[in-house]
């Protein structure tokens, strides 16, 4: 029997790249997958799911824009007249607007957060309603590595996978109780977003493909990794966290040189990791009152 026979889920952006590399792999592992694309003629939903069907799998296309504040409700509605079930969903659609911060436009700047975050929230916010009357499921939301770190030029970008990071821990903290198991993939790939970018050695390297793996393991039913944000390429995963170093003191006057020597003071300290902004808060709390 092969890892997720029976089950079926979404993937959103799937006619292309890494989405496209997903929703291939997840049916190639027995899952009946609706594939999500708004893009009709290029790298179409319906491309991918002729591949899939030719293959022996089962899926039916999609071509919602998840900025569409009703896709998640369409997404879900098609994965349960479709195949009956939902239990799965991976949100991977998601534009860039390269720009020297200073440069953009706010109007340049929310468009790329309607389809990276509101439509990411859209798309997870309808998953996890059915999920958790359903008794349970797996949710992956597709970030970035920009999101943790910050890349120059694309500021809106960066911002957007920031705000899918905190989210899907956010959601991670809300659905535990009900089963619902929710993780955030930070990938590096070489895709249609990133191939101008991509330094020559790493190209072939750096496959999409090689990211499905991760994806997989982290829909599958067994699993009950919740709350992780994993770097994942090439064959290989990190394991990352957000870290609050040691608690130093502050005096009641302070320069800027005297702010530095006190964060160096910190860094040297002991790292706190926690699940919840309210787990950090008590933890501070509890360290700097009498």
């Amino acid at each position: 029997m092969r890892l997720l026979d029976g089950r079926a889920g979404i993937v959103t952006g799937g006619g292309k790249g890494l989405g496209r590399a997903f929703a291939l792999h997840l049916a190639s592992l027995g899952a009946a997958v609706v594939v999500n694309n708004r893009n009709r003629e290029v790298d179409s939903a319906g491309s991918v799911v002729a591949e899939i069907t030719a293959a022996g799998g089962r899926a039916v296309a999609d071509y919602s824009d998840v900025a569409d504040p009703h896709a998640g409700e369409d997404l879900v509605a098609l994965a349960l007249s479709a195949f009956g079930r939902l239990d799965f969903c991976v949100t991977s659609a998601a534009v860039s607007a390269p720009a020297m911060f200073h440069k953009t436009s706010v109007e340049a700047f929310a468009a790329v957060q309607t389809v990276n975050v509101l439509g990411t929230a859209g798309v997870a916010a309808a998953a996890a309603r059915h999920l958790r009357g359903a008794g349970g499921g797996r949710i992956v939301l597709v970030a970035s590595t920009a999101g943790l770190h910050g890349e120059p030029t694309v500021s809106a970008y960066a911002a957007s996978k920031g705000a899918v990071i905190a989210l899907g821990r956010t959601i991670a903290a809300e659905g535990a109780s009900r089963g619902v198991f929710t993780n955030v993939l930070l990938p590096y790939a070489t895709t249609q977003m990133t191939d101008a970018g991509m330094a020559g050695q790493f190209r072939d390297a750096m496959t999409a493909a090689s990211v499905a793996p991760v994806v997989a393991a982290l829909v599958d039913p067994a699993g009950t990794l919740n709350g992780e944000v994993i770097v994942a390429a090439n064959g290989s995963l990190r394991a990352t966290s957000a870290v609050e170093w040691g608690t130093v003191r502050v005096p009641s006057t302070l320069d800027a040189a005297g702010l530095a020597g006190l964060l160096g003071s910190s860094r040297a300290g002991k790292p706190h990791e926690y699940r919840t902004a309210q787990d950090a808060f008590a933890d501070f709390a509890e360290e700097t009152l009498p």
